[in-house]
């Protein structure tokens, strides 16, 4: 993990339509918010809130929340448009619905560059049909202006004609893969959203699966859902202590061959995962 790494725990839908919302994302404690243009937005509402997440992006009102635009899917008649106006804005990323194939994120990438998108805008694919979970190993390959996959889980549930389930049993190749692309790709990639915000107890055990399965972070869908998304997807105090303690061991040992800590043999990989507790640590608390 690089000294640029970005927390993305929590990263939060806001609907761009709604000016409260926006206002009141200025005081939330998110790592990310996606400025929505898509989903959260009727027809007629879409070319003022294409209007206002620009303003919001150029405002400079966000602090250190790192701010992105979802645009509206490739094919609609609002496509074009936003993903211009957004290349415009310079956001930290523009999201794209439907991400699918290879090709598309090469065109995505050709259009950004065309409408002047500065360079630190990147492009976020969303992974959220049958054939990108096919094709998803290539889609995360496809360009290096690629950064971050955001899982489509509401999307996958429908198009598998599937059920949202505990444990979301349906899902798990699809998650998995997913993880795979990136992983190897070098890419974040965020987990799905919730959408029951009045089961505390249902959100906090998917957050857990997200994070023990290596998802960065979780979009979100409600602001009473991000205190928790941020403490899960945080290393505790006892991880940042044993993270520690493993780098103090391993240096107090060099040249020895072979060291312990408490009791276990640590061998360059535990090295390498507590040096990426403690950046994310070091990262979260910088953001604080």
């Amino acid at each position: 993990m690089s000294e640029t790494y970005t927390p993305r725990r929590s990263v939060l839908y806001m609907p761009s339509s709604n000016a409260r919302a926006l206002e009141k994302a200025k005081t939330l404690p998110v790592d990310a918010l996606i400025l929505d243009l898509e989903d959260a937005v009727g027809p007629d509402d879409k070319p003022a809130a294409r209007e206002a997440a620009c303003a919001a992006v150029a405002s400079g009102e966000y602090g250190d929340r790192e701010l992105t635009i979802r645009i509206n899917g490739i094919g609609t008649q609002w496509h074009d448009e936003d993903l211009v106006a957004a290349a415009k804005a310079g956001p930290a990323g523009i999201v794209v619905p439907k991400v699918s194939t290879a090709e598309e994120v090469r065109s995505l990438v050709a259009a950004m560059e065309a409408a002047g998108a500065p360079e630190h805008t990147k492009l976020w694919a969303m992974i959220e049909t049958p054939t990108a979970i096919f094709e998803v190993r290539d889609i995360a390959r496809a360009s290096d202006r690629l950064a971050v996959f955001v899982m489509g889980t509401n999307d996958l549930v429908k198009e598998l004609q599937a059920d949202h389930v505990p444990g979301r049993g349906p899902l798990q190749t699809a998650l998995s893969l997913s993880l795979l692309a990136a992983r190897e790709a070098g890419i974040a990639i965020l987990d799905g959203v919730y959408n029951n915000v009045k089961d505390a107890e249902g959100f906090a055990a998917e957050c857990t699966q997200g994070r023990d399965m290596g998802f960065d972070g979780k979009t979100l869908i409600h602001p009473g859902q991000v205190e928790v998304c941020n403490e899960t997807f945080a290393p505790s105090a006892a991880a940042v202590e044993e993270a520690e303690g493993i780098l103090e061991a391993w240096e107090a040992g060099a040249g020895k061959g072979v060291v312990t800590y408490n009791g276990k043999m640590i061998e360059n990989l535990h090295v390498d995962i507590a040096r990426r507790v403690l950046d994310t640590h070091r990262a979260i608390v910088a953001r604080s």
